[in-house]
This record gives structure tokens, sequence and C-alpha cells, in this order.
């Protein structure tokens, strides 16, 4: 019985870790976009503290329904990934080119 405790202890030690890796990865992304300014970051922003609320509000009520905290972490773990998946894309190469193009007309 003790050997199941540090089995779910260990497993859930490794899903705070990589939620905590996770997160640090789109708080990067998204300090970069909020950096750059502009409506865009101003959209970044407020879309970051509704997501916030909302997730909050979803783990409590997760947990007045009886899920578990590794269900709640996992929850959140989706929601940091989808939030990488789009902050990345807004980062790509293409967006960069673009910039590179508009410096380049302004020095002629």
């Amino acid at each position: 019985m003790l050997n199941e405790f540090k089995q779910t202890d260990r497993r859930m030690f490794t899903s705070l870790m990589m939620l905590a890796v996770e997160a640090n990865g789109v708080v990067s992304l998204r300090m970069m976009k909020l950096m750059r300014g502009g409506r865009r970051a101003r959209r970044e922003a407020e879309l970051m503290v509704s997501e916030k609320i909302r997730a909050a509000f979803e783990a409590s009520a997760s947990l007045m329904a009886g899920a578990s905290g590794d269900e709640i972490v996992h929850q959140y773990r989706r929601h940091v990934a989808v939030n990488a998946k789009r902050l990345s894309k807004l980062n790509s190469g293409r967006s960069r080119n673009r910039a590179f193009k508009r410096t380049r007309r302004r020095r002629k």
C-alpha cells in the first residue's frame, strides 16, 4: 500500500513539474507578444486575464464535482498546450519576415 502511494505521488510530482515547465514556455511566448505592443498585445493581455479566470472557475467546478488534483493539473496542462500552440504560430518566421520587409522599405 505504501508503494502505491509513492507511485501516485511521483506521478503527481511529474505532472506538476511538467506543468511548470510548459507554463514557463507560454509565459516567454506571451511576454514576447506583449513587448511588441499595439492592438494585438492589448488583445493578448485581455485574453490572458479572461483565460485565467475561466480556468479558475473550471478548476473550482471540477473540484466541487469530486475531481482529483491530478485531473485538475491535467486540465491546466491542456489549457497551457493550447496557448503554446496559438502563441507559437504568432511568433513564426513569417511574421518576422514581414517585419524585415518593412524595415528594408523604410531604409530606402
